[in-house]
C-alpha cells in the first residue's frame, strides 16, 4: 500500500502531527494530489546533488501541469484555482533554488515514515513500549471516570432544579391563594381558626419545610460538585496539560513526538460545559429566591459565594486552555524551531481548547514580542525586535483539519529596532545573542454568556539571529533551555546557566541524530563523546557538564567546542552519509585505541567508518588493515571533509584506489567492518553507469562519443589528506609515474586523484 493511503488509516492524534509537516513550503494538497509520483522519486539524492534537483523540479512542474488538465476535464475549479496558485509559489521560490524543496520533500517523507513506524509500535506493543504507559492510562481513565462522573451530577442537578422550581410555585400558589382569601392575615393577627385554614396553614408550613430542606441540600451539592470540578481542573491543568507543554518541549529539541491535543481538548471542553450548566443553575436559584425568600433562606447565604466560584473556575479554565500549539520555526529549518532569523518568515499556531462553535471567528488574536520586557529589557541588555507581516488574526474552525479552534500565522517576520550601538542599550549585559531569550505572545478577549475574559499565552523562550552562522550556537541554548527547565519563560537562564548531567546530554545528543535519521547513538558511542566532553572516566552517570563545557570552551587539543564539532557531524550525516548512517554502516563515534583493538585481529582489507576528530568542519575518516612486506599488521586511513564531498559517499568507497608495490592500482577497501563485502554494503547506493552515447544513438554516427564516466580515488600510501585531490587522465597518471620512476628509482609513492575517461586517452585498465 502507498505510504500516504497507510498515512490516512492512521488514528486522530497521529493525523494531528501529520497536518504539521506541511505548510506552503510543501503544501498537504499537493502531497495528496500527486502522492503516487511524489512517493516514486528519489529526494534525498536530489537534496544533495543539484542537477538532479533541478530534473525532479521540472518533473514536479510537468506532473502538476498534468493534473491541472486533469482537474479541468472535471471542471473542478477550486482544485484548479489551488493547483495553479501552488504552482506559481513553488516557482517563484524554488526555480533558483531546487535543492531546498528537494530537503524540504526528503524531510517531509522520512517523518512519514517514522510516523508509520511509531503507530505500528504502538499498536503492537500498546502501551508497553513506555515505561509509564501504564500509569498514564490510569490516570487518563481514572481522569475520565472523574468526568463522567461530574456531567452526571451535573445532569441530576438539572433535575433537581426541576424538581426545586416545581415545589417552589406549589408553594407560592398555595401561599397567595391564602393571602388573597384574607384567611393568612386573619390568623397573623391572632382570630379564631377555622379547622379547615389550621389544615391549609399547615400544609404550607410543611411545603415550605421541604423548599427549605431542598434548598439546603441544592446548595451543599453544588458546594461538593464546585469542588470536585476544581480537582478536575487541577489535574487537567497542573498535571496533564503541563505533562503535553512538557512533550512539546522535548518534541521541539528532537524527542518523541507525543504532543496532539485532541484527548485534551475534548476533556476541557467537557468540562467547560459542565461548568457553564452549573453556571446558569446558580443563576436559576437567584431568581427563585427573588420570587420566594425567607428568614434564613440558604440561598441568600450561600450563592454569591457559588457564582463567584464558577466564574473564577471557568475563567482559569478559559485561560490555560489557550496554548501555543505550534512553536514558531521557520519553514526552511523545520529540525530547528524556537531559533528566528531576522527577515526571514516563520510561523507558529495557537488554539484554543475549548471547542465552543459559538466561538467561531469571535477570537482576534494579537501577537507580540517580549510584551513584558519592559525596564527588564533594559537592564539586560537585550536586542528590541518589532514584528512585521500579518500579526493579528481571527481564530476559526475552518482552517484546522479537525475543526480545533485555532489561528496560524504563517507569514511572521522579526526586523531588529536600531538604537544608535547595534540595537542594545547602554547597560549592555554579558550574554551573546544566541544566550539572548525572547518570547513571543498571543492575547485576545473572550466575551462568553456576559463574561469577559482576557486570554494571552506565549510560545517558548526563542533565539532571535541575523546571520545563519549563528545557528549552531543558538540551537546549542534551545537545547539547553529546554533540557534542564520546565519554566515556560525565564528569559534570564542564561545568566547564570544551570548546569546538566551527563545522563541528560547524552539523551539529547541522542535525539539529534534520530529526529533527523533511523538511527540515534548506542551506548558506545555516547561513552566516546562523554570521553571527549568529561575526560576519562569509570562511570559518567550523574557527572555534571557545565554550559560553557558544552558550548563555549574548546575541547582540550582542539581549537574549537564539543558543540561545533557535533554539530557539523550532525550535518555531515543529514546531506552526505545519511543512508549509510540509517544501515548502520557508520561506527561514527569511536576512539583511536578502540578502532585499532577491534580492527587488529580482521583480515587485510577490513575497514570501519568513524568520524574524524581533528577538524571541526564534520568529516568522515575510513581506516583499513594491512600487511607491510614483512607481514606485520598495520593501519592506514583517509579523511574526507564534508566540503570535499562532491559525489556519493558510497561511490567513493566503491571506486577507491590505491597503488602496491607493482606500481598496480588495486582496492584496498574489501570488507566493512565486521565482515561485510564492500559490494553488498555499498554497491545499492552507486549509481549504475550510463551507458556509451553510440548505444542509444545513431550506429551509423562518425562521431566519436565519451565513454562511461569512471571515478578512481587515488592516494599516496604515506597520506592521509585528501586536499590535494584532483582529476588526472591514464596518460598524465603515466607521464608523472615515469619521471617519478627515474627521478626516485626502486620508491614510488601514488597520487591522489579522480580519473575520468573519455575517447581520446582511455587505455584498457
Amino acid at each position: 500500500m502507498a505510504q500516504w493511503n497507510q498515512l490516512q488509516q492512521l488514528e486522530t492524534r497521529y493525523l494531528e502531527q501529520l497536518y504539521h509537516l506541511y505548510s506552503d513550503s510543501f503544501p498537504m494538497e499537493l502531497r495528496q494530489f500527486l502522492a503516487p509520483w511524489i512517493e516514486s522519486q528519489d529526494w534525498a539524492y536530489a537534496a544533495n546533488k543539484e542537477s538532479h534537483a533541478t530534473l525532479v523540479f521540472h518533473n514536479l512542474l510537468g506532473e502538476i501541469d498534468q493534473q491541472y488538465s486533469r482537474f479541468l476535464q472535471e471542471n473542478n475549479v477550486l482544485y484548479q484555482h489551488n493547483l495553479r496558485r501552488i504552482k506559481q509559489h513553488l516557482q517563484s521560490k524554488y526555480l533558483e533554488k531546487p535543492m531546498e524543496i528537494a530537503r524540504i520533500v526528503a524531510r517531509c517523507l522520512w517523518e512519514e515514515q517514522r510516523l508509520l513506524q511509531t503507530a505500528t509500535t504502538a499498536a503492537q506493543d500498546g502501551t508497553a513500549s513506555h515505561p509509564s504507559g501504564t500509569v498514564v492510562t490510569e490516570k487518563q481513565q481514572i481522569l475520565e471516570h472523574n468526568l463522567q462522573d461530574i456531567r452526571k451530577r451535573v445532569q441530576d442537578m438539572e433535575q433537581k432544579m426541576k424538581m426545586l422550581e416545581n415545589l417552589q410555585d406549589d408553594f407560592d400558589f398555595n401561599y397567595k391563594t391564602l393571602k388573597s382569601q384574607g384567611e393568612l392575615s386573619q390568623d397573623m393577627n391572632g382570630n379564631s381558626q377555622a379547622a379547615a385554614t389550621r389544615q391549609k396553614m399547615s400544609q404550607l408550613e410543611q411545603m415550605l419545610s421541604a423548599l427549605d430542606q431542598l434548598r439546603r441540600q441544592i446548595v451543599t451539592e453544588m458546594a461538593g460538585l464546585l469542588s470536585a470540578m476544581d480537582f478536575v481542573q487541577k489535574n487537567l491543568t497542573d498535571d496533564e496539560l503541563a505533562d503535553w507543554k512538557r512533550r512539546q518541549q522535548i518534541a521541539c529539541i528532537g524527542g518523541p513526538p507525543n504532543i496532539c491535543l485532541d484527548r485534551l481538548e475534548t476533556w476541557i471542553t467537557s468540562l467547560a460545559e459542565s461548568q457553564l450548566q452549573i453556571r446558569q443553575q446558580i443563576k436559576k436559584l437567584e431568581e427563585l429566591q427573588q420570587k420566594v425568600s425567607y428568614k434564613g433562606d440558604p440561598i441568600i447565604q450561600h450563592r454569591p459565594a457559588l457564582e463567584e466560584k464558577i466564574v473564577d473556575l471557568f475563567r482559569n479554565l478559559m485561560k490555560s486552555a489557550f496554548v501555543v500549539e505550534r512553536q514558531p520555526c521557520m519553514p526552511m529549518h523545520p529540525d530547528r524551531p524556537l531559533v528566528i532569523k531576522t527577515g526571514v518568515q516563520f510561523t507558529n499556531k495557537v488554539r484554543l481548547l475549548v471547542k465552543f462553535p459559538e466561538l467561531n471567528y469571535q477570537l482576534k488574536i494579537k501577537v507580540i514580542i517580549d510584551k513584558e520586557s519592559g525596564d527588564v529589557a533594559a537592564i539586560r541588555g537585550s536586542r528590541k525586535f518589532n514584528i512585521l507581516g500579518t500579526n493579528t488574526k481571527v481564530m476559526n474552525m475552518e482552517e484546522s483539519n479537525n475543526g480545533s479552534l485555532s489561528a496560524e500565522f504563517k507569514h511572521l517576520t522579526l526586523r531588529e529596532q536600531r538604537c544608535g550601538n547595534g540595537g542594545r542599550t547602554n547597560s549592555d549585559a554579558s550574554l551573546i545573542v544566541t544566550e539572548e531569550l525572547h518570547l513571543i505572545t498571543f492575547e485576545t478577549e473572550v466575551y462568553h454568556q456576559g463574561l469577559k475574559i482576557d486570554l494571552e499565552t506565549h510560545s517558548l523562550p526563542v533565539v532571535v539571529i541575523s546571520n545563519i552562522c549563528q545557528m549552531p550556537n543558538a540551537w546549542a541554548s534551545i537545547l539547553w533551555y529546554n533540557m534542564l527547565t520546565n519554566h515556560p519563560k525565564n528569559v534570564n537562564f542564561f545568566t547564570k546557566p544551570p548546569v546538566g548531567t551527563w545522563d541528560q546530554v547524552a539523551e539529547v545528543l541522542s535525539w539529534q541524530f534520530s529526529s533527523t535519521t533511523k538511527r540515534g547513538l548506542t551506548i558506545e558511542q555516547l561513552t566516546t563523546l562523554a570521553e571527549k566532553l568529561l575526560g576519562p572516566c569509570v562511570n559518567y552517570s550523574g557527572c555534571q557538564i557545565t554550559w560553557a563545557k558544552f558550548c563555549k570552551e574548546n575541547m582540550v587539543g582542539k581549537g574549537f567546542s564539543f558543540w561545533v564539532w557535533l554539530d557539523n557531524i550532525i550535518d555531515l550525516v543529514k546531506k552526505y552519509i545519511l543512508a549509510l548512517w540509517n544501515e548502520g554502516y557508520i561506527l561514527g563515534f569511536i576512539s583511536k585505541e578502540r578502532e585499532r583493538a577491534i580492527l587488529s585481529p580482521k583480515p587485510p582489507g577490513t575497514f570501519l567508518l568513524r568520524f574524524s576528530e581533528s577538524s571541526k568542519e564534520g568529516g568522515i575518516t575510513f581506516t583499513w588493515v594491512e600487511k607491510d612486506i614483512s607481514g606485520k599488521r598495520t593501519f592506514d586511513l583517509i579523511h574526507y571533509w564534508k566540503t570535499q564531498i562532491h559525489m556519493s559517499f558510497a561511490e567513493i568507497i566503491m571506486g577507491y584506489k590505491i597503488m602496491d608495490a607493482t606500481n598496480i592500482l588495486v582496492s584496498p577497501l574489501v570488507y566493512l567492518f565486521p565482515e561485510i563485502p564492500k559490494e553488498d554494503a555499498f554497491g545499492k547506493y552507486c549509481r549504475p553507469e550510463a551507458a556509451p552515447e553510440a548505444e542509444l544513438g545513431d550506429p551509423c554516427s562518425t562521431i566519436q562519443p565519451y565513454l562511461k564516466t569512471k571515478f578512481i580515488c587515488v592516494t599516496p600510501t604515506n597520506s592521509g589528506n585528501t586536499s590535494d585531490l584532483f582529476p588526472m587522465s591514464p596518460r598524465t597518471l603515466d607521464s608523472l609515474m615515469h619521471n617519478e620512476a627515474e627521478a626516485n628509482p626502486g620508491t614510488l609513492d601514488s597520487l591522489t586523484l579522480d580519473m575520468e575517461l573519455s575517447s581520446d586517452v582511455a587505455s584498457p585498465m
